[in-house]
């Protein structure tokens, strides 16, 4: 156990540290009883995204960390979750040993995968009982070698071994750098700072996660079908919501209750804003209450258990039943979405799909009459007045990361064209704040989002998230048969 371990433990560990105990406790163990490993689903998947990685970096040492425990105050941790670039080449998901590490070594015009893990610890060592962070007494049993090689389909090394590999970088390495700083550390001392191909290899996973395999596809579905499970026991805890001073806390934890029970996590901070805070398009405070009366804009996606995550948003009314206006704005947003949808298809460009949707959001708020211009005015690049109520975008990749792919570049991004295989999100709303003095007064503090997530098609588009209802009348009914 490392000195520091030590030091952070001392002052709320009784354990002792004589002989007698330390040779009393490492005996006597039997044999864990283990499941018997078979091949994960993604191995093969997983295995092809490394042949191509591997064609664009012949000659290249790749390194791609999971990355450490992150601390959340002082010796408490975040819930650990790897990097994605590591979980997208290795299939190591929710389950992924902390501080592990993929290296891609060329072998000709291929490379051989290596994953440096931390072993299970011996029943001898003092590390297993005594060290709060990494001790299996503590946190539980790791895979063994042999396991972790069946089922990912990778070449196992002790992380123990795993400096003397590092010591030997050269120009010719490339590491996913945002990983984890102290193995990016090691990588620069060896091979002087230079950055090499760092950068390239970052945009190569990037873009490569542009278009989803079957297994990612399937994975999505199943992030969906939970996220839905959530939204209606969200609807079933309406009563209770509305009851409590802090009722949108009570919608996020039966949310995330969800998250947890169906897959690994939430996949992103849920926003669970009621009345007024519908306006506000992150809010993740999720501290007010729930009126008879206020809409409630629910952003939520669940992560299952290989990472992948969904990421829908609905807008209901709490007592099952828009006012005038709040329907006619939902619907307006709805329409906005559709119209984005009903474009899309491969060979499009990315950004048209934004440009569908506003053209919609800026003809709605020009005949209110909100906009000082005209809706020409408005929608030319010198204009954009129409943004003032609704300034984000409209879609972005979903996949392994709520916001996928960050590091593509704009010409394969923003500017790319539409193929087969992409996953998306469409998501226009407008927003209303409680000041804005632009609009009138019946309209302030309503806020509506209306996100679906979208596969495309060689025909087209399908609607993943379309079982989630999403018409006003079918939201209203939604509300009704469940709160």
């Amino acid at each position: 156990m490392s000195d520091d371990a030590i030091s952070r433990n001392e002052n709320r560990s009784t354990t002792p540290h004589n002989s007698a105990f330390h040779g009393y406790i490492s005996g006597d163990w039997g044999d864990l009883p283990r499941a018997v490993a078979i091949q994960r689903a993604q191995a093969p998947f997983c295995a092809e995204r490394r042949r191509a990685l591997s064609a664009d970096f012949a000659g290249h040492t790749l390194v791609i960390p999971a990355g450490p425990i992150l601390v959340r105050s002082y010796d408490t941790h975040h819930p650990y979750r790897p990097h994605s670039a590591f979980t997208y080449y290795t299939g190591w998901g929710d389950d992924t040993v902390p501080d592990s590490v993929l290296v891609l070594t060329p072998n000709g015009n291929d490379h051989d995968a290596t994953m440096f893990y931390r072993f299970p610890a011996g029943r001898g060592t003092e590390e297993f009982y005594a060290d709060a962070d990494i001790g299996e007494f503590w946190v539980g049993p790791r895979p063994t070698p042999d396991d972790v090689a069946v089922e990912l389909g990778i070449v196992t090394k002790s992380l123990a071994d795993l400096p003397d590999v590092l010591a030997h970088a050269d120009f010719n390495w490339a590491i996913i750098r945002e990983a984890d700083s102290a193995i990016t550390d090691a990588v620069d001392l060896a091979r002087g700072d230079s950055e090499a191909r760092d950068h390239e290899l970052a945009v190569f996973q990037s873009e490569q996660r542009l278009i989803k395999d079957a297994f990612e596809i399937s994975e999505i579905r199943r992030a969906i079908e939970a996220t839905a499970l959530g939204f209606d026991d969200v609807l079933e805890t309406l009563p209770e919501a509305t009851a409590h001073t802090r009722g949108e806390r009570l919608i996020e934890g039966t949310f995330n209750r969800r998250a947890r029970a169906e897959g690994n996590h939430v996949g992103y901070e849920t926003i669970a804003a009621a009345g007024a805070h519908t306006c506000f398009l992150h809010w993740e405070r999720n501290d007010g209450p729930v009126r008879d009366g206020d809409l409630v804009l629910m952003d939520a996606g669940v992560e299952v258990e290989s990472l992948y995550t969904a990421d829908i948003t609905r807008t209901f009314p709490v007592n099952g039943r828009f006012t005038e206006t709040q329907r006619l704005v939902y619907e307006a947003v709805l329409e906005a979405a559709d119209a984005a949808f009903a474009i899309v298809k491969p060979g499009i460009v990315f950004r048209d799909v934004h440009a569908a949707a506003m053209a919609v959001i800026a003809r709605h708020v020009s005949d209110w009459g909100f906009l000082p211009v005209s809706l020409d005015e408005s929608l030319s690049e010198t204009g954009q007045h129409h943004r003032r109520y609704m300034v984000h975008g409209t879609s972005h990749h979903l996949g392994l990361d709520v916001h996928d792919c960050p590091q593509a570049r704009k010409e394969f991004y923003k500017d790319g064209i539409v193929r087969e295989g992409m996953v998306f999100t469409i998501e226009p709303g407008l927003y209303f704040q409680v000041d804005d003095l632009t609009v009138p007064e019946h309209f302030r503090g309503i806020g509506v989002r209306i996100e679906d997530n979208i596969l495309v098609t060689a025909a087209g588009s399908e609607n993943l998230s379309i079982g989630i209802p999403r018409t006003a009348d079918d939201v209203e009914a939604w509300v009704g048969r469940l709160a």
